[in-house]
């Protein structure tokens, strides 16, 4: 089974679950909504990829750490959309979820989200493991620190979102918060599936998502709503800094290559270190946006 399928299935599990028996129907439907269609899904490969590098002895307890990390992620683009925020009309090519289904269940949809993604971690803690299902139960506690972590206060997509109603932004705790916590829960959160340290990983974790949020910055600069698929120019609209306002475009373009290179180089020894290198390699490539690419 490829990662994707193992990440879409785990997830569609999940929410199935949340739509099972005596439930409202519009919250239920709002659900699938917000995860559907997945995007590039780029924080559960990383999580799962990282798991395969460290042997992937608990295949079911990755799923779900994977899965786990997208409904958040997800949940938080739907908070993210709505009016008290970016009032943003369209995500990934479609209507926000406040804008097809309501503000109030909006609001619930993107709370059903975090709690399902916790729920599906404490359900995998007995997946796998030793025969009275220790192993598995000790990891996924673990697994449920790192994303509460990374969820919430101090330094979670929370606070990254509580940044902007500050005066005066840092900017370094503001990224590391709203774009690089997901990211270094995902590196953190596969090593750790898969029965290995977390601690070690956390670099290569923030130096994606820091990439990351520089590419964001680009494509808002470079492209048009329709291409993205969501709204552009929210940055200026709201007064935030980002790296083209202060870089420009070649120096975010530099910036951007200089951090994966980092990235590469910061990959812990593992049986899997070439293939997470190579990995590195294609996100650089698909961050990268089509206008600054260098030409062959």
């Amino acid at each position: 089974m490829t990662l994707k399928n193992r990440i879409e299935s785990t997830i569609s599990q999940a929410v199935r679950r949340g739509q099972s028996g005596a439930v409202p129907p519009r919250l239920a439907a709002a659900l699938e909504y917000a995860v559907t269609p997945g995007g590039a899904r780029i924080r559960p490969t990383i999580c799962l990829s990282v798991a395969l590098a460290c042997g992937d002895d608990r295949p079911a307890l990755s799923n779900a750490a994977a899965a786990s990390l997208e409904l958040i992620h997800c949940a938080s683009l739907v908070h993210d959309d709505l009016p008290c925020f970016d009032d943003a009309a369209t995500r990934r090519g479609k209507p926000s979820v406040h804008r097809a289904f309501s503000e109030s269940l909006a609001v619930l949809t993107g709370d059903s989200l975090i709690v399902m993604g916790f729920d599906l971690l404490a359900r995998a803690a007995g997946t796998g493991g030793d025969a009275d299902g220790t192993s598995g139960a000790v990891r996924a506690v673990e697994l449920i620190r790192i994303l509460g972590a990374c969820t919430g206060m101090p330094g979670g997509i929370c606070a990254g979102q509580g940044w902007e109603s500050e005066t005066t932004i840092d900017l370094s705790a503001y990224h590391r918060a709203k774009t690089g916590a997901l990211f270094v829960a995902a590196t953190r959160m596969g090593a750790v599936a898969a029965g290995q340290d977390g601690e070690p990983w956390e670099e290569l974790g923030a130096r994606i998502g820091e990439a990351y949020q520089v590419a964001d910055d680009l494509r808002d600069a470079l492209f048009d709503a329709k291409t993205l698929g969501k709204p552009v120019g929210q940055d200026d609209l709201h007064g935030r800094p980002n790296a083209v306002s202060q870089m420009g475009v070649q120096g975010a373009t530099q910036r951007l290559k200089d951090i994966l290179g980092g990235a590469i180089a910061s990959i812990p020894a593992c049986e899997g270190e070439a293939m997470l290198a190579e990995m590195v390699r294609r996100t650089a490539e698909e961050l990268t946006p089509m206008a600054v690419r260098p030409r062959s």
